[in-house]
């Protein structure tokens, strides 16, 4: 039996992705954890064989969780799970330690598939996480070190990651969520969950709002 515990800020996705993992007869799943903090003090409670955790959670997101929990531990089993595919978030978590990376709408058969591979000491990484892992490593002959990773404030106030750069810059330009979900061929969804992390980011409220502080700020320059 393959324990596992789940780490994730949205009850209904954790109710899914249990459904999901118990559906299998060799995973069951332990406990359950709704923001970083709780994951780390449950963790230490009861370790379970996988943890599958978000990146974006409140108050210690799950890229730290990552990192404090290989700290302590490299043989800790760790798979992240986000709506994200930037390849900023990708290769962070590689730097931190994970040892596989799964996107949100990944089907039940590799959701499974992937969680059995980190249990038996493998890396699992879906066919799009692994496409920008070789294409960094084909760019630099490694993936970059965290000193070097593109996404720190001295180059970007707000922390927004290219592909939310890209998506910012459509937005700007009038461009709709379905328009923009063609262009990059990801889901509607895909692009909205971009859209409210876009927002967040820059302290907004409203598309209104974003606008006008990307004029103001001249963000448009950078983009």
């Amino acid at each position: 039996m393959i324990n596992v515990a789940l780490a994730d800020d949205h009850e209904i996705v954790r109710h899914g992705i249990k459904m999901v993992l118990e559906d299998d007869p060799e995973i069951h799943v332990i406990w359950e954890a709704s923001e970083g903090e709780e994951t780390l003090e449950k963790f230490e409670k009861n370790q379970p064989d996988v943890l599958v955790v978000d990146i974006r959670m409140p108050l210690l997101n799950g890229l730290e969780v990552t990192r404090k929990l290989k700290s302590q531990d490299p043989r800790v089993k760790i798979i992240m799970l986000t709506m994200h595919d930037d390849s900023e978030y990708i290769l962070k978590a590689l730097q931190y330690g994970a040892d596989g990376y799964l996107l949100k709408d990944t089907n039940k058969a590799e959701f499974n598939k992937a969680v059995k591979m980190v249990y038996s000491g493998n890396k699992y990484f879906s066919g799009d996480i692994s496409t920008t892992i070789i294409n960094s490593y084909m760019a630099n002959g490694h993936v970059p070190s965290e000193t070097a990773t593109p996404n720190q404030a001295s180059e970007n106030d707000y922390q927004l990651t290219k592909r939310e750069k890209q998506i910012l810059k459509l937005i700007y330009e009038g461009v709709s969520n379905k328009e923009i979900s063609e262009t990059f061929n990801k889901s509607i969804r895909t692009i909205e969950t971009h859209r409210f992390n876009i927002m967040k980011k820059l302290d907004v409220n409203n598309i209104t709002e974003l606008l006008k502080k990307v004029e103001r700020e001249g963000l448009i320059n950078q983009l």
